[in-house]
């Protein structure tokens, strides 16, 4: 892993290595690993449902977007939709310092279309193989 080359990166990974100790202690998830990226949606872009697990492949357990966008209106767009199993969903708007956590296993979810420039960090904690 590459270092991060500002400290609120290293604050900010601070803070979600105390959430994966918190989750571990609390739900047993068995979380070793973290995995981020920036997330950049230009307007009118989006992502169409789908998992975080690719096939064959489940140490991705535990999912989480932090957004950046300051200033966000609703007619933006830009929502998480996340499924339940019953097909029915909550949006989420993509709010500056909102973090969304779930359960990454068969857990469906897409970005609808964005009218601004959306962007987050996302990203898993894994377990080990």
């Amino acid at each position: 892993m590459t270092e991060p080359l500002f400290a609120p990166e290293r604050a900010l990974l601070t803070r979600f290595e105390g959430l994966r100790v918190q989750m571990n202690r609390d739900a047993f998830l068995g979380l070793f690993e973290l995995e981020l990226h920036y997330a950049w949606y230009p307007p009118g872009t989006g992502y169409s449902r789908h998992v975080d697990q690719p096939r064959n492949r489940d140490r991705r357990r535990v999912s989480l977007v932090l957004y950046l966008n300051e200033r966000w209106e609703a007619s933006d767009g830009g929502e998480l939709r996340i499924f339940s199993d019953d097909e029915r969903h909550r949006d989420i708007e993509p709010v500056a310092g909102r973090l969304v956590v779930f359960l990454t296993e068969r857990r469906e979810h897409e970005v609808l279309l964005t009218r601004r420039g959306r962007l987050s960090i996302t990203g898993w904690f894994r377990s080990r193989e």
